[in-house]
């Protein structure tokens, strides 16, 4: 078994949703935390319930099925949705490889689901859930990254919660480049996690924010009713253009 067959095996068994094409492949990231890669299930069923179309959900590590074993079998033509939110190396890199591998000439491999406006509408949300309240500050903190394309992305999401959340907001990040919490956060502040799904970065965010004085940390952004629009809105930009003139 390969190092990627072994860190998989844990979550094998991910089953196809669904019965039209054509085929919805999403790919997140993955973590050892299994409510963590519960999130990307519950957007791609709840996507392929909108969009009425053969859906599989796949990682790119950590989880299975993997995005190069799906992207390798899948047996129709394919648009592919990442759930990751800003650019990086798995867009730049990976995803195109797997692809490539696989020799296929019918996947259309989509980019990273942000910035984008019903990200930072997801924000608000778990933001008022917490308790945060008109023109608190907020910071928002991302995983980060060593990519400088994802260093803008990651500018371009804090101003888009800026302007729905109506203050100003602060970004920190928890690797990569970028400031830290402990740099970022003032005695006060609302904390809003730029994170898809929890596990060791939502854990270190909570652990980060409050120690240097937040007073709330929001939720992850979860399997939010936005972020399912966004993926529904995703697929239908990379579908085939006949089927989007009939969905």
């Amino acid at each position: 078994m390969t190092p990627g067959g072994r860190r998989a095996a844990a979550c094998a068994g991910e089953p196809r949703i669904g019965t039209l094409r054509p085929h919805l492949v999403t790919v997140a990231h993955g973590t050892r935390t299994a409510a963590g890669n519960e999130v990307a299930r519950e957007l791609t069923a709840a996507a392929s319930r909108r969009l009425g179309w053969d859906a599989t959900t796949s990682y790119v590590e950590l989880c299975a099925p993997l995005f190069a074993d799906v992207v390798a079998t899948v047996d129709t033509p394919a648009v592919v949705v990442p759930l990751l939110l800003s650019t990086g190396y798995h867009l730049r890199q990976d995803l195109p490889a797997a692809v490539a591998a696989a020799g296929r000439d019918d996947v259309r491999l989509g980019g990273s689901l942000g910035p984008d406006r019903l990200l930072a509408a997801a924000q608000v949300d778990r933001l008022r859930a917490v308790g945060a309240v008109p023109g608190q500050p907020v910071v928002m903190v991302a995983a980060g990254s060593t990519d400088p394309a994802a260093s803008a992305d990651l500018d371009d999401a804090a101003h888009l919660l800026a302007h729905a959340w109506g203050a100003p907001v602060r970004l920190a990040t928890l690797s990569g480049r970028g400031r830290r919490l402990v740099e970022v956060v003032r005695a006060g502040d609302a904390v809003s996690p730029y994170l898809l799904a929890t596990g060791h970065f939502h854990r270190r965010a909570r652990h980060d924010a409050l120690a240097a004085g937040a007073t709330v940390v929001a939720d992850v952004i979860g399997p939010h009713q936005r972020l399912v629009d966004l993926v529904v809105e995703r697929a239908r930009a990379l579908a085939p253009q006949e089927t989007r003139a009939s969905a």
